[in-house]
C-alpha cells in the first residue's frame, strides 16, 4: 500500500519539483553523472529549470574538479550551465559567481575568475571572501604575484580581510618571488589576524628566513632608540619599521618558560596592548556611546575629572567586588571584600591607590550604615572613590577610565552585554587580555588573576628577532611550539650600541646617546609594577 501511494504521489509532482528532488539526492552522493544525466534529460523535455536549480548543478560541478576522472567532464557542463544562466537573462548571484570562479581557477583561468567578481556589483550582488578566493589562489599559485595583490586590494576595498588561508597563500608567492617588503606586509598582517599559525603557514616562513634572499635584506644604519619608540607606541611585541641588519637568521623550534622567556634565544615576550592609536579611538569611541546614553553634563564632568586625575595605575569595579558572592539569604554589599582589593592593590602598586568607581545609590547606602562610615570617609579622603550620578550606568564610566588611562581594571565582568557589543571593536578581546584583573575570594583570602605576562601571537623585538606560535593539538600555553627566528649579526651589534651608550653617558657622540634611549610611556613605566600586582 506504501509503494502505491508514493508512485500516486511521484505521479502527482510536477517536472521541475521531481527535477529538484532527484538532483539534491545527486548532490548529497557527490554523483555528477547522475546530475549531468538529469540536466540532459531536463532539457530534451524542455523542464523549466530555475535560479536554484542551475546553482546546485554549478555547485555540484565546481565541487568535481578536485577528481581527476571528473575534471574535464564537470569543466564542459559547468560553463555549459553557466551559459545557459545567461542566455536566459538570469541575474548571477554570489552563489553562482563563487562556483563558476572554482571552475575558472581549475582550468587555470585566474583573470576570468577575478573578471566575475569584478562584475558583481552589476548584478547588485555581494561578493565573500570564498568569492575571491578562487582567482586568489589561482593567481598565487601560477607565481603572478601582483594579481594576486590586486585581489587582496579589490577584497579590501569591498569591507573584506583576508584570513590565514589567504594571507598564507599571499605570503607564499611573496616568498617565492623575493619580495622581501610583501614578506614583511603579510608577516605582519598574520600578527594582527591570528593568534596561532597553522604548521602549513609555520613551513612558509620557515622556507623564507632559511633562504638566501632573507639573508640579503635589511636595514644597516637603523637607530636603537627609533625600533624601541615604535615598540612602546605599538603597544609592545613588534615596531613595524622592516627588516633590521643583515645576514643569516638562525631558525629554531623551541617552547617559553612560565614568565614568557624563550628556551631557544633567551628573549622575553611581552604581553602585547593595543596601540596609542588604537587606545584613543577606542576612548572616544566609549566617550561617544557613553554622552548619547548618559546625562551629558555628568560625563563631561567625569571626562574632565579624569584629566586632571591621570596617575591611578588601577580602577575598581565597585559593584562587582562588592556584591560578589553575595546571593545568599543574609548576602548584601560586602565592603569588607572591596577593602580588601584596595589594600591589595595598594600594597603592590608601590603604595599607590586605586580608584574605586561606584554609583551613588550604593554610595549613600555604605555611609548610612554607621559600621561602614568612617572606612567610606576615609576612601573618599584619599581620593578612592568616584561616585557616578544617579540615574547613570556607572560601567561607562569604569570603563572609559580605564581605557584612557592606560591603567588595570578589577572586574569579573565578562564585558559581554549590549554595552560593550556596541564597541563592535575589533581589538577588544586584546584589550580585556592586557587590563582586566579578575579575582577570587578562597575561605575570605583575596586572590587577583593578573594578565598573562607574555601574549601567544606573532611577535617582532627590536633586535628583529621573531617569535611565531604554531597551533597544535594541546590547549595548554606550556606545550606549544614557537618558531624562534634570530640573527647574530643584529644581536650583537644591538648589544654593542647599548654598551657605547653607556659609556658615553658623561660625554662623546650626542647621536649614539640619542639612539640608547629608551622611551619611557606611561605604559612601558607600567611594565614592571604591574607584574607584581
Amino acid at each position: 500500500m506504501g509503494t502505491a501511494k508514493t508512485t500516486k504521489k511521484k505521479k502527482n509532482q510536477s517536472p521541475e519539483t521531481q527535477f529538484y528532488l532527484e538532483l539534491n539526492l545527486c548532490s548529497k552522493n557527490k554523483d555528477l553523472r547522475g546530475a549531468i544525466s538529469l540536466y540532459e534529460a531536463a532539457v530534451s523535455h524542455k523542464t523549466r529549470l530555475n535560479h536554484q536549480h542551475f546553482n546546485s548543478l554549478l555547485y555540484l560541478c565546481s565541487n568535481s574538479v578536485t577528481d581527476p576522472s571528473l575534471k574535464d567532464l564537470a569543466l564542459e557542463y559547468g560553463f555549459r550551465i553557466f551559459d545557459q544562466i545567461s542566455s536566459m537573462g538570469i541575474s548571477p548571484n554570489e552563489a553562482t559567481i563563487t562556483a563558476v570562479a572554482r571552475l575558472a581557477a581549475a582550468k587555470g583561468d585566474g583573470d576570468f575568475a577575478f573578471g566575475l567578481v569584478k562584475e558583481m556589483g552589476k548584478n547588485n550582488a555581494l561578493p565573500r571572501l570564498r568569492t575571491y578566493d578562487p582567482a586568489l589562489y589561482c593567481f598565487c599559485e601560477k607565481l603572478e604575484a601582483a594579481k594576486a595583490y590586486e585581489v587582496e586590494l579589490h577584497m579590501r576595498s569591498a569591507g573584506m580581510s583576508p584570513e590565514e588561508p589567504e594571507l598564507a597563500a599571499l605570503l607564499k608567492v611573496s616568498v617565492e618571488m623575493g619580495r622581501e617588503e610583501r614578506v614583511y606586509e603579510y608577516l605582519h598582517k598574520l600578527r594582527s589576524t591570528v593568534r596561532c599559525v597553522s604548521e602549513s603557514t609555520a613551513k612558509i616562513i620557515e622556507d623564507w628566513f632559511r633562504g638566501k634572499k632573507a639573508s640579503e635584506v635589511g636595514e644597516l644604519n637603523w637607530e636603537v632608540g627609533r625600533i624601541e619608540e615604535a615598540v612602546s607606541r605599538n603597544g609592545g611585541g613588534w615596531h613595524g619599521k622592516g627588516w633590521i641588519g643583515r645576514g643569516d637568521w638562525v631558525v629554531r623550534r623551541g617552547r617559553l618558560d612560565s614568565s614568557g622567556q624563550c628556551c631557544s634565544c633567551g628573549g622575553k615576550l611581552f604581553c602585547v596592548d593595543i596601540d596609542d592609536e588604537e587606545t584613543e579611538r577606542f576612548a572616544q569611541s566609549v566617550a561617544s556611546l557613553a554622552l548619547e546614553r548618559e546625562v551629558k553634563s555628568n560625563f563631561s564632568e567625569f571626562q574632565n575629572w579624569v584629566d586632571e586625575h591621570a596617575d591611578y595605575e588601577a580602577i575598581v569595579d565597585g559593584a562587582n567586588v562588592g556584591l560578589y558572592q553575595q546571593n545568599f539569604a543574609d548576602g548584601g554589599f560586602s565592603v569588607s571584600q572591596l577593602d580588601a582589593v584596595v589594600k591589595e592593590l595598594y600594597s603592590r602598586n608601590g603604595n599607590k591607590w586605586p580608584l574605586v568607581v561606584l554609583h551613588n545609590k550604593r554610595f549613600r547606602a555604605l555611609v548610612e550604615n554607621p559600621s561602614h562610615r568612617n572606612l567610606v570617609e576615609e576612601w573618599m579622603d584619599k581620593g578612592i572613590l568616584y561616585t557616578t550620578p544617579s540615574g547613570s550606568n556607572d560601567d561607562w564610566y569604569w570603563l572609559y577610565a580605564t581605557v584612557k588611562l592606560k591603567c588595570l581594571l578589577v572586574t569579573n565582568d565578562e564585558m559581554r552585554d549590549h554595552i560593550f557589543e556596541l564597541l563592535g571593536s575589533s581589538f577588544f578581546l586584546k584589550w580585556k587580555e592586557r587590563h582586566q584583573v579578575k579575582y577570587t575570594f578562597v575561605k575570605g583570602s583575596l586572590m587577583l588573576q593578573m594578565p598573562p605576562l607574555y601574549s601567544s601571537v606573532i611577535q617582532e623585538s627590536e633586535k628583529g628577532t621573531w617569535h611565531v606560535p604554531v597551533a597544535g593539538d594541546s590547549s595548554e600555553e606550556s606545550e606549544r611550539t614557537w618558531l624562534c627566528i634570530t640573527r647574530p649579526s643584529v644581536g650583537k651589534t644591538f648589544d654593542e650600541i647599548l654598551q657605547n651608550g653607556k659609556a658615553s653617558q658623561n660625554g662623546g657622540d650626542g647621536n649614539t646617546l640619542e639612539t640608547c634611549k629608551s622611551v619611557a610611556g606611561k605604559r612601558k613605566e607600567r611594565s614592571s609594577s604591574t607584574s607584581e600586582l
